[in-house]
């Protein structure tokens, strides 16, 4: 509900300055320098659609995280799909006014007028709260499901509450106090902002067309809801059309180079949405440019480095083991034992894990994380070498320079006061160390481990801004925390990957709080909601969250076990099987025994140098050959970070996100650049959101009674010979001999 403003009220408005306007091109042609501050934003409306947004976008992205393509739900789909309702109950609600007690003679109205953007704005940013740059499920949550579904051990209810909300609200706190550095400089841009506003113009703009964006999101809509009774339930096999494997059904390599799902990919398809944009998004809202260096990263890896590593020069005995795979093998290729290693302290049994040997990776898993390591290292250097004076310049001049019409505009609305900021961050901090110290026995980790996360996170903050507000970069940290501190704490995994979500996602957090600030003042709104709806959705998010992951934990047997669910079964967690498998390797066994001098693959500790080398190599030659244009767009984290998602994304998933992203964001973009203009983004709102209601609907259907169709179309990928390795002499079940 909110005070009734006066109709006959102009809208407030500046005229472009040359001394004000914004500095960035970019900015200027996106961005309204104009400003209403009587328009509503505290309605009925607002807060019944963005509490109603936030849980359903919860409940569905935490849905999604369990199955082999997890579909991830962005606030696009929110932005689209609240629209039409909200001018729905603009025009049906009553407007009559009333008054409250404790608030004198103010008056209210459920409905005060028009559906506004500002509205709109934040039922956007309530429904995205706690899901850091859209990442759906929160990090946290992957603690829980390792520690039940794959460790087999307990952890509370409560404890897992706290964990989640815990690691998801401590970077606002600090967050905050930054925003002076980073959300009210003209210079600091943040260009990923500007999609939204270009959106929410162009959904708010009056719309004269005979078919309005409103009903083809709902054409769109029903026909993905329709159509994905097929890949859903009926025919499961159009999710992964590996023809190669049905042709060569009984060659192992054919099946490697063939399977999309667990070998190189060549000739996969998928006629299932969900699998076009599981892991890398929807490709209909990526920028072609984007989509091309990340093709160029992922051919060169999968297709020229892959291969050569496998089967021409068999680095590290590849030949064992699955080409794909994100498991953890013997020396004999068989599947680690990891319950036998771990004892009853949850900590690492050195008898048992020296009786059962080192741990062996996939090829293609071990130069993952080679190529993260390299990442990692080339980000800084890039961003030093292409962006360092730009950035110190823009810096300062944002701190000395004048206030733009933004800021000014801004200036009208009462601003948060600190002690709102630091009040957050030392309750949730006391939480937290509460957590630890009294509830030790089940997240491991030590009050001073806390304390050093909370630290780097907080240190890495304004950095990680800076970068992302002026390049669009973000650099992660979560490979740096649990190699870290798995050479710090070593031999257990849940004080690992706990120190990592606190280290990593703490500042993740403030990363996206900030951005999602920065959209808030190019929309001026007023900060205090602003702070408000991100606080109560995120703590919302967090608790629908956990509720989802225990309801499903406690009720889907075997869920997160490949190989003990049924072949069609989707609950097979690829994302936890990574984040456990991480657990194992920095936190359970440690970055020495894998990285170290006490594992096989210190060698991958030389991409952290080559990565670091590549960028300045790749400047030096842009000073040498300034009128060579090419030279700069080369990208080496772009490049190098290509197939960061892979495991658990698969080739099958990059393949089909390429090619739709292409054909949308390159063909229909250059040739039919109004229709692109007019549809692009509602098509993929309505894609997404059609999935994702079929899916729940069948779950509740037909997969709570386990039924489910028998027959070839639903025997899953057809491609059971992709899992084995090549070289002779190694016995895997389900496998020939060779």
């Amino acid at each position: 509900m909110t005070s009734v403003s006066d109709p006959e009220k102009p809208v407030t408005s500046q005229e472009d300055d040359d001394d004000d306007v914004s500095p960035i091109e970019e900015v200027r042609l996106t961005v309204a320098n104009t400003d209403d501050p009587t328009r509503p934003v505290w309605t009925f409306r607002m807060w019944l659609l963005g509490l109603l947004s936030c849980s359903l976008l919860s409940f569905l992205n935490q849905f999604f995280a369990y199955r082999t393509e997890p579909l991830i739900i962005t606030q696009i789909t929110i932005q689209v799909a609240t629209l039409p309702i909200g001018h729905f109950m603009a025009a049906v609600l009553p407007e009559t006014k009333f008054t409250l007690p404790g608030f004198g003679s103010k008056s209210f109205s459920l409905n005060p007028g028009p559906f506004n953007m500002k509205e709109h704005v934040l039922i956007t940013i309530f429904a995205n709260a706690g899901s850091a740059f859209g990442s759906g499920s929160p990090y946290a949550v992957g603690i829980v499901n390792i520690i039940k579904a794959f460790y087999g051990r307990s952890i509370s209810f409560f404890a897992s509450w706290l964990l989640i909300i815990t690691t998801q609200v401590l970077g606002y706190g600090w967050a905050g106090l930054l925003r002076k550095y980073v959300v009210e400089p003209a210079h600091m841009w943040w260009p990923s902002t500007l999609v939204q506003v270009s959106l929410f113009r162009a959904l708010h703009e009056k719309d004269d067309q005979r078919l309005s964006r409103a009903k083809f999101f709902f054409i769109a809509l029903l026909c993905s809801f329709v159509w994905y009774v097929i890949p859903g339930y009926l025919f499961t096999t159009l999710t992964n059309i590996s023809w190669v494997c049905w042709i060569f059904s009984k060659s192992v390599t054919a099946q490697q180079i063939g399977s999309g799902m667990r070998g190189l990919g060549v000739g996969a398809l998928t006629l299932d949405w969900a699998a076009v944009a599981s892991f890398l998004f929807s490709p209909l809202i990526s920028p072609f440019f984007a989509i091309v260096n990340i093709f160029v990263g992922y051919a060169l890896i999968v297709y020229a480095v892959i291969p050569i590593a496998y089967w021409g020069l068999n680095v590290y005995n590849a030949k064992r083991f699955p080409i794909f795979s994100s498991h953890l093998f013997t020396a004999q290729g068989q599947r680690y034992n990891i319950p036998a290693i771990v004892d009853d302290h949850f900590e690492l049994s050195v008898a048992e894990y020296e009786k059962q040997g080192r741990i062996h990776l996939s090829v293609f898993f071990a130069l993952t994380y080679g190529f993260g390591f390299a990442t990692i290292a080339s980000t800084l250097t890039h961003v030093f070498c292409f962006y360092g004076r730009e950035i110190m310049e823009r810096y300062r001049a944002s701190s000395k320079g004048k206030e733009d019409i933004h800021t000014k505009l801004m200036k009208r609305y009462k601003d948060i006061p600190s002690w709102w900021f630091y009040l957050l961050l030392v309750v949730t901090l006391v939480v937290s160390l509460a957590l630890c110290i009294f509830l030790n026995d089940q997240v491991q980790m030590p009050w001073w481990g806390l304390l050093f996360a909370g630290a780097l996170a907080f240190g890495f903050t304004l950095p990680i801004s800076i970068i992302t507000a002026t390049t669009n970069q973000t650099p992660g940290l979560n490979i740096i925390t649990e190699y870290v501190f798995g050479l710090i704490y070593p031999g257990r995994p849940i004080a690992n990957v706990c120190f990592k979500t606190y280290g990593y996602i703490s500042m993740a957090q403030a990363v996206s709080f900030l951005s999602d600030f920065k959209l808030g003042h190019y929309m001026k709104i007023p900060p205090r909601s602003m702070f408000l709806v991100q606080f109560i959705g995120t703590m919302l998010a967090g608790t629908i969250n956990i509720g989802v992951a225990w309801w499903l934990l406690n009720s889907i047997k075997n869920i997160c076990h490949d190989d003990l669910l049924p072949a069609d079964s989707p609950w097979t967690c690829p994302g936890d099987r990574v984040f456990f498998d991480a657990s194992v390797i920095w936190g359970l066994v440690g970055p020495k025994r894998i990285f170290g001098s006490q594992g096989n693959y210190s060698a991958m500790n030389w991409f952290f140098l080559g990565g670091a080398l590549g960028p300045v190599i790749v400047w030096l030659l842009h000073k040498a050959f300034p009128k060579q244009s090419w030279i700069p767009l080369i990208n080496l984290p772009i490049l190098l970070g290509a197939t960061g998602m892979m495991p658990p994304a698969t080739p099958l998933n990059y393949n089909a996100w390429i090619l739709v992203g292409t054909i949308f964001n390159f063909f229909i973009f250059r040739y039919r650049k109004k229709w692109w203009q007019r549809y692009n983004y509602v098509l993929s709102a309505a894609l997404d959101s059609g999935v994702a209601f079929m899916t729940v609907l069948l779950y509740f259907t037909l997969g709570l009674e386990n039924r489910s169709l028998n027959w070839w179309g639903n025997d899953g990928e057809h491609c059971p010979l992709a899992a084995c390795p090549t070289a002779k002499g190694i016995i895997v079940d389900g496998c020939p001999a060779n």
